[in-house]
């Protein structure tokens, strides 16, 4: 393999003699050999550069520009918002955001044991039904809770029925617009992403030891706590850190439930066309971020755990005993209030919408534009993904590195921040673009173009560096070795990638509220927007058509864990 590499890079630098000979003038030598040495002797084509650092630059621009605006905003702007606004709203963000991962957290670490580590009943089926819930948007979870929950929910009729009920505890107790609703929200619809993560890390925990903290006298609780949870640490932290950005993140449910954190008050401040106060609260936001961000991976850096393989053993079942009937009865209880109510409530409204004509043309029209808006920006995400890992993989360097990370910079942001970038960039500089859905899809692009760099790059570290060094040595340039060799051989890599950002486009709500031109409603849109004014029956067949297609991204995500 070394030889082979010592091959490739020789028959690099013969490819940039006729620039660095010495009849080159000076200049052209010097940037020869610098430009080798960036890219240690293997340099690739300019057009996947280019393409590249064209990427990079749109992913980027949108964060910086938000960026310069805020800091652009005058002093009168930050001290308004710091004296009564900022501090508020750090509260009500940062409470929500710690309340919501620490419950969730539990719930996925519990639940992943339990159904990984036990003999619990039909254990294999558990693991498939207790990933549902992130199927279900916090946003038509919370519509379906208001409507069983809410003022005039299902709940609060019952409660008035129940005469003695009434005499014990009076008036109907509930308030789900309020913190507790929203956390209860957020938390039963993102608890999935520490499952999967964790029930991956149970599976490949090596049992040895288990078993010689079992030969020091350890009982199951205890080498729980002190073998088990410390070798979790790594998935528990990936699954914390995806749930506090969703948090973070989250609209939807956020303004369904009438609860104000940072993307909230964003969004607002742009409907009310106070653009300086919105570029503020979202360089706060983006600062949030990055340090959440920056206290995970010191953490992680500060903390190792590691399993050596030659002696592997797969992890033993633990017998539930007398605690069998309490953990059914616990799993069971998640998944009825995380996806039976869900769902059967919006059955039901489905149901009365569909006898009283709400799935018709107009219906389909709103079907329509998800797709094509969603079904664009995945064809984007595939097209732009391939260059950008191909780079990182076949020829790496510190360009190619910090292409990769700027690809990242929309991912960890909130869809009101991405937007927001993109009304102040089509507004200003490209007028053409501007009210029309390509710019939503292009926000798609910036926000999922990750997801399908993931997904390729996990098919391309399967392919050999050695049939991309056969195409070169005939001549082919670096581009053409991607398009006639590599991506016919990662294409379903590729493929499953632009479904998970077709999925993710159809579900993403804040981005298209602010993008989306005059007259173009998709079904997300819809949804808010007629849950809002409490037309469930209308509501309802658009959010259930959202969750059957999310469940294209399950099943990948369970082949995957």
């Amino acid at each position: 393999m070394k030889q082979d590499k010592q091959q490739e890079s020789k028959q690099n630098k013969e490819q940039y003699a006729k620039v660095g000979d010495k009849k080159s003038p000076a200049i052209l030598r010097f940037i020869n050999r610098k430009w080798l040495n960036v890219w240690k002797g293997n340099p690739p084509g300019i057009v996947l550069v280019l393409i590249g650092l064209f990427v990079a630059f749109v992913m980027s621009v949108p964060i910086m520009y938000v960026m310069w605006r805020s800091l652009s905003a005058g002093a009168d702007s930050w001290m308004r918002l710091l004296g009564d606004r900022i501090p508020g709203l750090l509260w009500n963000t940062l409470s929500l955001t710690g309340a919501v991962t620490f419950s969730a957290v539990l719930i996925g670490v519990s639940l992943a044991w339990i159904v990984v580590r036990t003999d619990l009943p039909g254990k294999k089926v558990w693991q498939w039904m207790m990933a549902l819930p992130l199927v279900i948007p916090p946003y038509v979870g919370a519509v379906t809770y208001i409507i069983v929950f809410g003022p005039s929910g299902w709940a609060r009729d019952l409660w008035q029925e129940i005469t003695w009920l009434n005499n014990l505890f009076g008036s109907y107790p509930v308030n789900i617009y309020s913190f507790w609703g929203v956390f209860t929200v957020l938390t039963l619809f993102t608890y999935p992403y520490v499952f999967l993560i964790a029930s991956a890390s149970l599976r490949k925990m090596n049992r040895n030891f288990e078993e010689v903290a079992r030969s020091q006298g350890m009982t199951t609780s205890q080498i729980f706590f002190k073998v088990n949870l410390p070798l979790l640490r790594p998935a528990i932290g990936a699954g914390a850190i995806l749930i506090s950005l969703y948090v973070l993140s989250d609209f939807g449910a956020i303004a369904m439930l009438r609860y104000v954190t940072f993307t909230a008050a964003i969004y607002y401040q742009r409907a009310g066309f106070d653009i300086p106060s919105a570029s503020v609260l979202s360089l706060v936001l983006i600062v949030l971020t990055i340090f959440i961000l920056w206290i995970e991976a010191r953490t992680r850096r500060k903390n190792k755990y590691y399993q050596t393989s030659n002696t592997y053993k797969e992890p033993d079942t633990l017998s539930l005993g007398k605690w069998k009937p309490l953990a059914v009865l616990y799993v069971a209880g998640v998944f009825t209030v995380a996806v039976i109510l869900p769902i059967s409530v919006l059955i039901y409204w489905t149901v009365i919408g569909a006898t009283a004509g709400t799935i018709d043309a107009r219906f389909f029209g709103f079907a329509w534009n998800s797709i094509k808006v969603s079904g664009l920006a995945a064809l984007l995400c595939m097209i732009l993904a391939t260059p950008i890992i191909y780079l990182k993989s076949r020829h790496p360097s510190a360009i190619s590195t910090v292409i990769d990370k700027l690809s990242y910079a929309g991912y960890a942001l909130p869809g009101v921040i991405v937007a927001l970038g993109m009304v102040f960039i089509f507004n200003n500089h490209i007028p053409a673009l501007y009210n029309t859905f390509y710019m939503i899809a292009i926000a798609f692009v910036v926000r999922f173009l990750p997801q399908a760099m993931q997904s390729g790059e996990a098919s391309l570290s399967l392919v050999s560096p050695r049939m991309d060094e056969a195409a070169r040595s005939l001549g082919y340039p670096a581009w053409k070795v991607m398009i006639k060799v590599i991506i016919p051989t990662i294409l379903p890599g590729i493929l499953a990638g632009g479904a998970l950002v077709f999925v993710s486009s159809i579900k993403e709500l804040p981005a298209t509220l602010m993008l989306r031109p005059p007259g173009f409603d998709t079904l997300a849109v819809r949804v808010y927007y007629e849950a809002s004014e409490a037309l469930y029956h209308q509501a309802a067949p658009g959010a259930l058509l959202i969750v059957l297609v999310s469940i294209i991204p399950l099943h990948y995500l369970l082949r995957k864990y």
